[in-house]
Formats: C-alpha cells, structure tokens, sequence
C-alpha cells in the first residue's frame, strides 16, 4: 500500500527518490507488506525529510490523497488498487510526531568576550579610552559584588572594543596605543621611585617631620600598650639581674638575667608584628596581615626556646659539673624583691587586658588564653607568669644554698628556670601553630551558621562546610550550596506582572520568538540567585560577626 502511496505523491511532486524504498516492501504483496511494515521501512531510513529533496514536509489528510489518486487515473495510471488505511493517515498527519522544531547548537568557541561585562575603569585603562566616549555606550545597573554599594554601572565588552576601534582606527594602532601607555606607566614608577629615595635621604637629614602615623597609636591601647610596658620592664629587670650575676656569680641569677634579657628580645619581636599587622590589605596579600601577630609569637615562642631554656640548661649543668663558691646573696635578693614586683605589675596588666577581651568575646578566660585569641598579650602573659614563678624558683635555690653552703641548689634552681621557660615555649609554639594552620571555630558556632542554611526556604542541602579562624577575630566561612530552583523561580516570579507575562507567552509563535523569551527570563532568574547569595551572606555575617568573607559555592 505504502509503495503505491510513495508512487502518487513522487508522480504529484516529482519525487523520485521515493522509489528507493527497500526491495522487499517493493516486490511484496500487499499482504505480506502491511501498513505497519510499510510505515517501518519510511521509519527505518529516517523520516521523509531526509528522503526528500525539499527543504520541508507537507502534510496531506485523507482527502487531498484520495484527490491525488483521482488525478492520476485520469492521467492513465492504474492505481484502482490503492487504498490508505486510516490509521496510516492520521500517523502522517499528526505534526508534532513529523516535524520538530530543535534549537541549533551555538559553538562559541575556546574563548567568547561578547556578552562579559567590564567596569569604566578597565574600559578606559584597557582600552585607551575617555570618560566621555563612554557616556554614548549603553550602560548596565548591575549587582555590587562589596557590601558598601548595592550597584554599580557596567558596560558591555564588545560595545567598548567596537568603540575603541572607532576611535583608534584600528586594531593595530590601538595596541600601539596601549604600547605607549605602558612605557609611560614604567617610566612614571621609576621617577616615583627616585623621588620616593630622595625623599627618604632629606627626611634622615633634615629629621622626620611627618605626623604621628596610625601604627603608633596602636601601642597606645590594648595589646600594643602591654606590650610596650613589658620591653620596658623586662630590660631594666634584665640590667639589674646582669649586675647581681656579675657581683654574686649565682647561676640562678644567671638564668634569671638570661630569662629577661628573652623576654625584651621576644617581646620587641612581638611589637614588630603588631605594627605589621595593621597594614592595609594589598593585591598580594589581599586577607590582611593580621597573621603577623601568629608569625611573630610563633618565632618568639622558638627564642623563648632556644635561648631562655637552652643557657639557663647549659649554665646549670655547668654548675653541677664545676660547682664554683657563692658570695653574698643580700643584693640579689633585694634585686629578685623588685623584679618580683615588676613582674607581677606587668603579669596584672596582661591578665586585666586578657581578661576585658574574653568577656567582649564572651567566652572564659582560661578558653580565651588557651585558643591563643590574642597572641601578643598571651606571650606577655606567659612570659611573665614564667618570671614571677622563676623569681621563686631562683629565690628558693637560692637561700637553700645560702643555709646549706651547697652550690648545688643553686644549679638546680638554673635548670627548674630552663624547664619552666621550655615548657612556656612549647606551648605558645603549638598554639600559634595551631592558629597558622588555619583551624575551625568552636562546633556550636559552625553548627549555628549550618542550622542557618538549612532553615532557609531557598537551600535544598549543604556540603562540605568549613568555618576557619584566620585568627584576630576574623573568620572564613565556606559552603557548597544546592538551591531550590523552584523556589528562587518562584521569588523571580512574584516579582513579576502575570498580566504582562501570559501575554509575552501568547505572542512566542517561533523557535527564534522561542529563544529571546527564555534567555531574557533565565538571565533574570540567575540574577535573582544571585541576590539569595547575598542575602544568605549578609545574614550569617549578622549572625556570627566574626565572619569576614563568606563563600557558598552553588551545586
């Protein structure tokens, strides 16, 4: 049936490509060559479309095939014998089970710039251009990506290329453009460099005239100003006890000298990284330099080490191997007295300082040292708790060797100081290197921020949470996010006027009609994802304060 069928639309058409039906549907009887087969052999090479030499299908109903075969008979074709089922005809005519309409794929290729953005900044650095020549481009309200402005003008990068290539002509004298600017930018650094040193060589030989800057206020409070008490403290501790070692040759006292003359040495190590640490972020190191009060602990912690315990261990040892006569102790008792009092004013200060700290945190003392929160004062706290304790120590050996005439209390007294300092080294290095590794903040805080997520209609699920303390209060928080799709659709949609919308539906009557209508409101609804990031960024923010930067990755 199915091949007489072929033979009037090819005689009506002029198809002739229809005979190249398979053989055996040809020779077939019409009994052994049914409807369904038939149907399956067009199937088997594709579809019409591609048997075809036209560029479409038409579609013929029953009645326009019945005329066909009218007009054939009377064009002396015998075709009494063929007779189209019902069923065959309604397939053929059903449209969407014919012909379908498919997007073309759109290669873009290794690298696509046409639909990306730039700011007025760049279009005018990158492409040598004015603030006025921008004025005539489109311009674009976008999403401010900083929490200090909501928005921000943008441009379209082929608006801006296509209006470089105006106003230069062409590509190659723009990029001699840009050549030029180039050598003018490092000629530019390099004069500023030499006057920058010029500059230097007259403020070190007429004095510096410049006013206090910010760095000095910061040893004017706080950790700053603990620490600046104790180098003071600790170096005329340090000069008194070298005065009582020379004139009694106690090697307690020598321990106790060795530990204070550490103690300013660190502790001006310590004043370093805070001047360091309020340096203003810059493209190299664009989290701060807040770490620098870690750094600086940590090294001073290895000083503590290496320098406190290791002499005070070796004159002690020394000591018990040659065991030399003491003199009178009077002077450096008197002197022990008053590095027990300093050491104690500047123990006061730190635990006071601590102490105002934890509760602003509000959490205790004890967990606020522990997590090294403040690692200057900590080592200052350390430090000088390890001295009031070593006073002890040495003021006991001391008078031991005093009642008994035995030098050898007072080597051990060296070696309980060297034990005492090495034990405060190790500890303020596992802490500051706990602090530089980046470790997490405490399980409730992170499980908080996670209950936050959760709650949220927008959030299906999070993974792979990481809540890190880059230490001075700051910390990173980061989660990997699947959105609801339907309900950040359904926030773009109550946005919407129905009204205005059912009526753009209505006039899409082609693919290409099709196409404009999904890309404009698929961009809105990725803008709209978007704003739920930073709407979810801003509330973890208000809820932990402590975060800095926060990063929800979208699965």
């Amino acid at each position: 049936m199915l091949p007489g069928l072929a033979a009037v639309l090819a005689h009506r058409r002029g198809w002739s490509c229809l005979a190249r039906l398979p053989l055996r549907c040809r020779a077939a009887p019409s009994g052994a060559c049914g409807p369904a087969q038939g149907w399956q052999s067009l199937v088997t090479l594709g579809s019409f479309s591609s048997i075809l030499p036209c560029s479409h299908l038409q579609i013929y109903s029953l009645s326009q095939v019945r005329t066909s075969s009218t007009n054939t008979q009377k064009e002396g074709m015998d075709m009494q014998n063929v007779q189209l089922p019902t069923a065959t005809v309604k397939h053929i005519s059903t449209p969407d089970e014919t012909v379908k309409a498919v997007l073309k794929k759109r290669e873009y290729g290794p690298k696509y710039t046409q639909n990306n953005f730039i700011t007025g900044v760049r279009a005018i650095n990158e492409f040598c251009l004015k603030s006025s020549d921008l004025e005539q481009l489109r311009k674009i309200r976008q999403r401010s990506p900083h929490e200090d402005t909501e928005s921000f003008t943008v441009y379209l990068r082929s608006d801006v290329e296509a209006k470089a290539l105006e106003v230069w002509g062409s590509s190659e004298a723009l990029a001699r453009e840009r050549k030029l600017r180039k050598e003018a930018e490092r000629e530019y650094r390099e004069r500023l460099f030499r006057n920058q040193k010029i500059l230097q060589e007259y403020k070190d030989f007429l004095g510096h005239t410049k006013p206090r800057s910010g760095k000095a206020s910061v040893f004017l409070k706080g950790p700053g100003k603990v620490v600046m008490v104790a180098i003071c403290i600790n170096g005329l501790n340090f000069i008194f006890k070298l005065l009582a070692w020379i004139y009694t040759g106690s090697a307690s006292m020598f321990s106790e000298a060795i530990h204070s003359l550490s103690d300013t040495c660190n502790q001006a190590l310590l004043a370093l990284g805070i001047s360091q640490s309020v340096r203003t972020p810059d493209p190299r190191h664009p989290y701060g330099f807040s770490n620098m009060r870690y750094i600086s602990s940590l090294i001073s912690g290895v000083g503590i080490f290496m320098m406190g315990a290791g002499l005070s261990w070796y004159h002690g040892i020394t000591g018990l191997i040659h065991p030399q006569p003491i003199e009178s102790f009077l002077w450096a008792y008197c002197i022990l007295a008053g590095s027990l009092v300093s050491e104690g004013a500047t123990l006061l200060v730190a635990v006071n300082e601590l102490r105002r700290s934890a509760q602003a945190k509000g959490i205790s003392f004890y967990k606020y040292v522990v997590q090294s929160r403040d690692p200057s004062t900590n080592v200052v706290l350390l430090e000088d708790a390890a001295a009031v304790l070593g006073v002890a120590i040495a003021a006991t050996c001391m008078g031991l060797t005093s009642l008994t005439g035995n030098p050898l209390f007072d080597s051990l007294g060296s070696l309980g100081v060297g034990t005492l300092l090495g034990a405060v080294s190790m500890f303020l290095i596992y802490t500051n290197t706990e602090a530089l590794l980046g470790r997490s903040i405490q399980p409730d805080q992170v499980q908080r921020l996670t209950e936050l997520l959760e709650n949220d209609p927008a959030v299906r699920a999070i993974h792979d949470v990481k809540a890190t303390d880059l230490g001075m209060g700051k910390v990173r928080f980061k989660a990997e996010v699947d959105f609801d799709g339907k309900v950040v659709t359904r926030s773009y949609l109550e946005k919407q006027d129905f009204d205005q919308l059912l009526q753009e539906i209505q006039e899409v009557k082609t693919p290409e009609e099709l196409e404009i209508f999904m890309l404009k409101h698929g961009e809105n609804i990725i803008d709209t994802l978007g704003a739920e990031v930073d709407r979810l960024e801003k509330e973890l923010k208000k809820l932990n304060p402590e975060l800095r930067h926060v990063d929800l990755e979208i699965l």
